[in-house]
């Protein structure tokens, strides 16, 4: 795969990104079940494997809890997940995101500036399976997010595509208020 723009850091600051001690404990019992029939075994690994993974590496820090439901919609519908879809639209809902602005944020889009580049971030991350170029770490950046947010949204991006695959190669059912895919996703 070429490398998009020259380099890969692109200049940001590796020092402020800590991962907790029980980051490891994910790969303690591996999925064994996947594919014998049995969703409901499926389904609670599915939730231990995220809970691990969210308490230990994103689950607090400088982003709030708004921009990561939005990080968390976009990847989801850009990887037409729909049980995520589903699930951080409920937890968007009670993080106070509006309809409107949840739909936008499944395209990639906010209302608010700041948001808004971190979704478009959040995109070309996935698009380019992380090659991003310095333009658009740059303007991420030029929106007001320091290098330690950015490194979040990162993080972010890994962590719901992680669950992304979780969610849909075990066929968790949908527990959550069913949400429809987009057309385009």
């Amino acid at each position: 795969m070429a490398m998009r723009d020259g380099g890969l850091a692109h200049g940001l600051s590796f020092r402020h990104v800590e991962v907790g001690q029980d980051a490891p404990g994910i790969f303690q019992k591996p999925l064994t079940d996947l594919g014998d029939g049995q969703p409901a075994r499926r389904a609670v690994e599915y939730l231990r494997a995220k809970a691990v993974f969210k308490g230990s590496i994103a689950g607090s820090g400088a982003l709030d809890p708004q921009t990561r439901e939005r990080i968390a919609l976009a990847v989801a519908e850009q990887n037409a997940c729909q049980y995520c879809v589903s699930a951080h639209t409920a937890i968007g809902r009670k993080a106070g995101l509006a309809n409107d602005e949840m739909l936008a944020n499944r395209q990639g889009r906010s209302s608010d500036a700041k948001a808004d580049a971190a979704l478009i971030f959040t995109r070309a991350l996935v698009t380019h399976t992380g090659q991003v170029s310095k333009a658009e770490v740059d303007a991420v950046r030029a929106a007001g997010h320091s290098d330690g947010e950015i490194i979040e949204i990162i993080t972010h991006v890994a962590m719901n595509i992680f669950t992304n695959l979780l969610g849909k190669s075990t066929q968790v059912e949908i527990d959550f208020p069913k949400i429809d895919l987009s057309p385009t996703a």
